[in-house]
């Protein structure tokens, strides 16, 4: 199958043979830790073992930031040691937007060693390793740390007795491009992204000849090779992410025309999930990028065909037993219907945090199967909560669909856990499923129904005015809050100053 897939690479002249060979080594070398090892020693142990038999330099300290963008510094091999663990690697916190001030930004980065495993895109054998963030001055987590609010929803689960473990896994959905520019000056702007895939290059003289197969607009999905032109480079993504630990279960071509594509990862407890998705998107990038193509998370980096997403599918369980499943509606347990209410009663303050980009809601409009309208329904894709088909109660589980991956996942998985237990401490009925196109309804009748927000800046007014159910537990903080809604407003006024092409278009011969 190697010699299959190397054969493929050098006949698209993709990449050079020493680095195709090389990566290719490394992701047969990967090794993961296994399992949470109780004792300091053991661990440790177990990664010098690591890095002595797959002949490590350098580790990687990584850690997220409040907008969801990774981090990282690396260290030579022998900083690894028991003075590491003890007193971590300090930074300047005052350079992670919205952290700390200059006059005080000292942090200090602790290590995970369980979230160790090795770097498949680096050409000097790397151990990367996620870690926590702690104040320096009380040696406790850090209250802007995103991965410290995971941790902290996941002990407030079990301490309120209802689960044990709350369980989430996602369709991720992303666009695969050729070239991609874009510029912003004072007399003017653009972007262009360019795929040649998309339907607009049907009419393009190609130096390798134009075959001609490619999906139109809207109607991508499912669609199989030559049309799914990225089938090898999702099947390779989908290899490089089990060598890293992730078990990705299905890959297809999405409902959009140049090359959207979709990959779904098994589910995990949240904050394993949240390590997770940091890693999906480095591994999803650089194989893409090893590639000669470009990855993006964007939701709605094309205009007039649908965005990307990703659909949340949560469950709570309690010594192994599925909550969720019951003899309520779509099989549901009266427990998931509650969690469902306190999703849709929050679903505004939550979109600050699930979709947390002005770009988010060019996504969120009716018509491009991101649903707006919070309701739930069975195996409606027009809701915005959505119950799968399960052949067992155990697979049983609801699936939230208006988040996308610009999202940070610690706080935005650690949010949607806090409105569902805040729906089942209070009793919050979801009322009726509606089990109609929503799409077809009349307008009227779907203006009855609670909607999501159609501006982040609506999103963070409404999380300023909705926000106590985070504070449950001291899961959120109002430190961690004000930092993150003061970045995104400024994200904010930022888009709002620039004058934007279509502003032309409908003011300049007025």
């Amino acid at each position: 199958m190697l010699a299959n897939e190397l054969e493929y690479l050098v006949s698209m002249a993709i990449l050079v043979e020493q680095r195709r060979l090389r990566s290719i080594v490394n992701y047969e070398q990967i090794l993961v830790i296994p399992e949470v090892e109780t004792k300091e020693s053991a661990v440790l142990a177990k990664i010098n073992k690591m890095i002595e038999e797959k002949k490590v330099e350098f580790i990687d300290l990584r850690f997220t930031g409040l907008n969801g963008a990774a981090h990282h510094v690396t260290l030579a091999k022998n900083k690894i040691d028991t003075e590491l663990l003890r007193i971590g690697k300090t930074f300047d916190g005052s350079s992670i937007p919205g952290w700390r001030k200059i006059n005080k930004s000292d942090l200090v980065l602790m290590p995970d060693l369980n979230t160790a495993r090795l770097d498949p895109f680096t050409e000097v054998p790397t151990l990367m390793v996620w870690c926590d963030v702690l104040d320096p001055t009380t040696q406790k987590p850090y209250l802007c740390d995103p991965r410290a609010v995971a941790h902290r929803a996941e002990l407030y689960l079990k301490d309120t007795g209802i689960a044990d473990t709350s369980y989430f896994g996602q369709e991720v959905e992303f666009f695969i491009f050729d070239n991609v520019r874009w510029d912003l000056s004072m007399n003017g702007c653009f972007y262009k992204v360019d795929s040649d895939e998309g339907v607009w290059n049907g009419k393009r003289k190609m130096k390798e000849g134009n075959r001609g197969h490619r999906p139109g607009a809207k109607g991508g999905y499912f669609s199989i090779p030559p049309i799914d032109s990225a089938h090898d480079l999702r099947s390779f993504i989908c290899q490089t992410l089990r060598d890293m630990g992730l078990q990705p279960e299905v890959h297809h071509h999405e409902v959009a025309t140049s090359n959207q594509s979709e990959i779904v990862v098994c589910a995990s407890p949240l904050r394993l999930k949240a390590d997770e998705m940091q890693i999906f998107k480095y591994g999803v990038q650089n194989v893409a990028h090893s590639f000669g193509k470009s990855v993006t998370f964007m939701p709605k980096p094309l205009v007039g065909d649908n965005g990307s997403g990703m659909h949340c599918h949560q469950s709570l369980a309690k010594n192994g037993k599925n909550l969720f499943a019951g003899k309520e509606y779509a099989g549901l347990s009266q427990l998931a219907l509650y969690y469902i209410g306190g999703i849709i009663k929050h679903a505004r303050a939550l979109n600050a945090l699930t979709n947390p980009a002005t770009n988010s809601y060019k996504r969120l409009v009716p018509g491009f199967e991101a649903p707006v309208t919070m309701v739930y329904s069975a195996a409606n894709r027009s809701a915005a909560i959505r119950i799968p088909y399960a052949a067992t109660e155990k697979a049983k589980r609801i699936e939230v669909r208006f988040p996308d991956c610009l999202a940070n996942p610690y706080l935005a998985f650690s949010a949607l856990l806090m409105a569902g237990l805040d729906g089942i401490r209070n009793k919050i009925h979801p009322g009726e499923a509606v089990d109609e196109n929503l799409y077809d309804v009349p307008l009227k009748k779907v203006k009855a129904f609670p909607h999501l927000c159609s501006s982040l800046e609506q999103a963070l007014d409404s999380l300023e005015e909705d926000h106590v159910f985070l504070f449950t537990g001291d899961v959120f903080n109002e430190e961690i809050l004000n930092a993150y809604i003061k970045l995104k407003r400024e994200e904010v006024a930022y888009v709002n100053a620039i004058t934007h092409p279509a502003e032309l278009g409908l003011y300049y011969s007025l």
